[in-house]
């Protein structure tokens, strides 16, 4: 692991996205609330928040962070049969929180898969990236 030991702490910040595409049947299925396995976007945020705080133990040398704050939004996409997912994370700490951030985006799409995959297994998850990060000595970062 890298030592971070030397390095002030500041507010860190990062925000993540990405997408799962699927058949329009599949997307009205979860708008509507009548999958039978519950409540797709509930359970994916919460599937989301849950990876965040467990990242240390899922990608190797990752440094542990108690987390601050996370924050998971979903936005429906009708005519892509999208559903764009945005997790937002927080700490005060020597080390940056990104791979906290992108790991609940992961987290949360596979659920949406795992729980759609019965009545579609061709949904693709895509443009997975960092959006933001500030805090530390590299400062604030926007992507173009």
């Amino acid at each position: 692991m890298v030592d971070v030991g030397g390095k002030d702490v500041t507010q860190r910040r990062a925000l993540a996205g990405g997408y799962i595409e699927m058949q329009q049947s599949t997307l009205s299925l979860i708008q509507q609330g009548g999958h039978k396995k519950g409540d797709v976007l509930g359970i994916a945020r919460i599937a989301a928040i849950m990876a965040t705080k467990k990242t240390a133990d899922i990608i190797p040398l990752c440094h542990p962070l108690a987390l601050t704050h996370v924050s998971v939004e979903f936005e429906i996409d009708g005519p892509a049969r999208r559903i764009h997912c945005q997790v937002s994370t927080q700490t005060n700490g020597q080390t940056g929180v990104e791979m906290e951030a992108l790991t609940g985006v992961q987290a949360a799409l596979l659920t949406i898969y795992d729980m759609c995959k019965a009545v579609d297994r061709g949904m693709v998850m895509g443009d997975i990236r960092l959006l933001e990060k500030s805090g530390g000595k590299s400062g604030h970062w926007v992507r173009d």
